[in-house]
């Protein structure tokens, strides 16, 4: 995406890689929209930390961040001995697989890294295999993205009045993103339409992140409140919604996202309005047989207790909002059932979600 800051405007990435000074790039999500700032981490550990902190958050951005990291720490490895080597790849490993739970990608990229890295019969050519295949997963979400907005694209019409929810666009991805990708398409194609961003409390990506991303995109929005999708579907002012996922279950079509996504797809279809999951091949978990054994994560309850902003002198500070002494539940996510799910848009075309079983040989599925 093109970036506008101080009037000047720079194509980014939200995830890249130093290999000079064996870094991760990435831009700190935490400080926007008041702020952009890329950090580099140094170590495997503080990549691990930037995730597990959400510097870096959403499903094909934590991957890529995962895959970078294992590479880094490989690369951070010295000597020749294979055996030591491998039990520092495993550390490695399990440190990034741990910062986030419920979402797969990280799993994947890290997986597919490890497979690419078995080639090599050196420590060497292991170190240099991992940053390959961390490039190749890096470029693999990018052309994902692209593809979900062409075929994407399709379902929205001039005039349209879409909903999404969270952030699933390209501060997600490396780039474009998924639920975005559509509308990007669409405003490149010259068609005009109307984006609700839920707020997505308790942190409110949608308010800080999508109507950021979509304001340097210059595409019409508006931020909600959580709670006010109901009201406009009910009045007839929501004609499509379009969503990420986390993790998506390849044998029944289930989707972890954010927090609320279920709600709103309760409410979408008691309204009778499409209801659209967006995904690279990387958010599909094959393994797994049913949404409630997908790890939930429970964030800190500060998050739902009170909330980060930038006060009128341009400090950030955190507010707390809730009763003092009252503590608080704080799901990071939860899962939407196949049959409240229109379609899943994928790299590969738009299918029902029971339809991933059988067309998983196209989808990528290996044995």
């Amino acid at each position: 995406m093109n970036v506008t800051v101080r009037s000047r405007t720079r194509h980014f990435r939200t995830v890249a890689f130093d290999a000079e000074r064996n870094a991760v790039l990435l831009i700190e999500q935490r400080l926007l929209p008041h702020e952009f700032k890329v950090i580099a981490t140094r170590d495997f550990r503080e990549t691990a930390r930037a995730i597990r902190e959400m510097i870096v958050r959403g499903a094909g951005a934590i991957g890529a961040t995962a895959a970078y990291g294992l590479a880094q720490g490989a690369r951070a490895f010295r000597g020749r001995d294979m055996k030591r080597f491998e039990r520092h790849v495993e550390v490695v490993y399990q440190t990034l697989k741990a910062a986030r739970p419920t979402a797969v990608d990280p799993v994947n990229a890290m997986n597919d890294a490890r497979a690419t890295m078995s080639a090599g019969e050196t420590v060497e050519e292991q170190q240099a295999l991992a940053l390959a295949a961390a490039e190749e997963f890096a470029r693999h979400d990018v052309e994902h993205c692209e593809a979900i907005g062409r075929h994407g694209a399709k379902l929205i019409r001039p005039g349209m009045k879409v909903l999404t929810h969270c952030n699933a666009g390209w501060l997600a991805f490396v780039d474009i993103g998924t639920a975005t990708a559509p509308m990007y398409a669409a405003q490149a194609l010259g068609r005009k339409f109307h984006v609700y961003c839920d707020e997505t409390r308790p942190r409110s990506q949608g308010a800080t992140l999508t109507a950021w991303e979509l304001a340097q995109q210059k595409i019409s929005h508006q931020i909600i409140a959580d709670n006010a999708a109901g009201h406009l579907m009910q009045r007839g002012q929501i004609d499509l919604v379009i969503v990420g996922s986390d993790r998506t279950l390849g044998r029944t079509g289930e989707v972890a996202n954010k927090i609320g996504t279920y709600t709103k797809a309760v409410l979408a279809k008691r309204h009778g309005i499409p209801f659209y999951v967006a995904i690279p091949l990387s958010t599909i978990d094959w393994t797994m047989k049913s949404g409630f054994d997908i790890p939930i994560e429970e964030r800190h309850e500060s998050e739902v207790l009170g909330a980060w902003g930038v006060t009128a002198k341009g400090k950030r500070e955190y507010v707390r909002v809730a009763n003092p002494g009252s503590g608080a539940f704080n799901a990071g996510f939860d899962v939407t059932p196949a049959e409240l799910i229109t379609g899943i848009i994928t790299p590969a075309g738009i299918f029902k979600p029971r339809e991933l079983w059988a067309k998983r040989r196209s989808l990528g599925y290996v044995l």
